[in-house]
């Protein structure tokens, strides 16, 4: 787990990130802290190992049920969130399809890129 700080100039404000790696943490309590931590996440997976993908689903439902509890104090809103599929460049052991991320993103309503 690591935590990335970053500043840009967004519409001529400047933006403080910070950036919150989980690097595929098991433990749900932990997960749930740090998606009650979070404005909005990118949900990232690697196109070589499926299991990664397949966690996607979950994680994503997680964020939209702990968002939407009664108990968060910062209203209905939902954070902003996207999935990511990484590793593009590593055609020859991808185990999730370009169609596989799409679909997925179509089927929950978020955007999707495939990066490397």
């Amino acid at each position: 787990e690591m935590i990335y700080r970053h500043m840009a100039v967004i519409d001529g404000e400047m933006v403080h990130f910070e950036i919150l790696d989980t690097a595929g943490q098991e433990d749900s309590l932990q997960i749930e802290e740090k998606i009650k931590w979070g404005d909005g996440f990118a949900v990232v997976y690697s196109v070589t190992d499926r299991c990664s993908f397949d966690e996607v689903m979950r994680l994503c439902f997680l964020i939209n049920h702990i968002h939407s509890s009664p108990k968060r104090s910062s209203g209905s809103e939902q954070p902003p969130v996207v999935i990511v599929g990484n590793k593009k460049d590593l055609q020859f052991d991808r185990m999730v399809s370009t169609e596989d991320g799409e679909n997925l993103s179509k089927a929950l309503k978020l955007p999707f890129y495939e990066i490397s």
